[in-house]
């Protein structure tokens, strides 16, 4: 079975279209093991009507409502009340295409080594396409290196096995935001992550609600990211790099912290920069 995951929060505008993707997923219509599937609406406290909407499809869309607790805690409700081998997230103001789950579902049925694949996708940044940066290239394989920079783990675009999370743990509940880049780092170290040349997703981003927004200086939360992935079984190549990606994060930060005047921070960050300078 797969479980696909959809943790909303105050996002009734978008969770239509979202939930509606799923839905129309090609590989749904297939028979036998491996097209059997649930789809888990994990709302985090809305009060905007999120209810009403997913009542209107139906019994077979399963709607489960908690009181706020962020976006990890939900990631990590729906995987308690998960029941497929496969697990695949989706952003509620993300769209799949209609072969998403189809393509992967051959990759990962062909290459049962792979405990998880991700595709390319499609940006739309308010309402126009949006052509990613050179720094946003996917890669296949042991990528520790380069997810250590930046994210490049597209929870929307990911379908994982789900025993690889009883290996690398859930989602960090202490993380406000970027728990896809800790999530990244551990799943990096741990496994390859095998990337799909089709974009088969598209991000739609730009809209004031999103984590991105709501937070100044997200490196603040990378950094302690940053600073769990130390106690990893890393070797000594990994470790440097770790180390040398906490003392640039925390030199942005520091600079940041400057020009609001923010002395405690500053601290804290040139302290950091101390403890892990090369």
């Amino acid at each position: 079975m797969i479980t696909v995951i959809i943790p909303t929060y105050n996002r009734a505008s978008f969770l239509k279209e979202a939930i509606s993707s799923v839905l129309a997923q090609d590989h749904f219509s297939g028979k036998g093991p491996g097209h059997d599937w649930e789809l888990l609406i994990i709302d985090d406290g809305s009060d905007d009507g999120t209810r009403d909407v997913v009542r209107a499809f139906g019994d077979r869309v399963h709607y489960v409502y908690r009181e706020h607790g962020g976006v990890s805690a939900a990631r990590n409700a729906g995987l308690r009340l998960a029941r497929g081998t496969f697990i695949a997230y989706l952003d509620s103001d993300d769209l799949w295409k209609k072969e998403k789950l189809r393509f992967q579902m051959e990759f990962m049925e062909a290459h049962p080594e792979a405990n998880v694949c991700c595709t390319e996708e499609i940006w739309i940044r308010n309402g126009r396409r949006h052509n990613p940066m050179k720094k946003h290239q996917k890669y296949s394989g042991w990528i520790f290196d380069k997810v250590v920079p930046l994210c490049l783990l597209s929870l929307s675009s990911a379908l994982f096995r789900r025993s690889v999370f009883e290996e690398i743990g859930n989602f960090d509940e202490d993380l406000p935001a970027c728990e896809d880049y800790d999530l990244g780092l551990r799943l990096a170290q741990k496994t390859p992550i095998y990337f799909l040349k089709e974009p088969l997703i598209i991000k739609r981003g730009g809209h004031p609600d999103q984590l991105s927004h709501r937070y100044w200086g997200m490196d603040r939360f990378r950094v302690r990211a940053l600073e769990k992935a130390l106690s990893l079984s890393l070797s000594s190549e990994q470790e440097r790099l770790v180390r040398a990606e906490i003392v640039k994060k925390s030199r942005i930060l520091l600079a940041g912290f400057l020009k609001r005047g923010n002395q405690e921070a500053m601290r804290k960050y040139l302290a950091i920069i101390e403890k892990y300078e090369l």
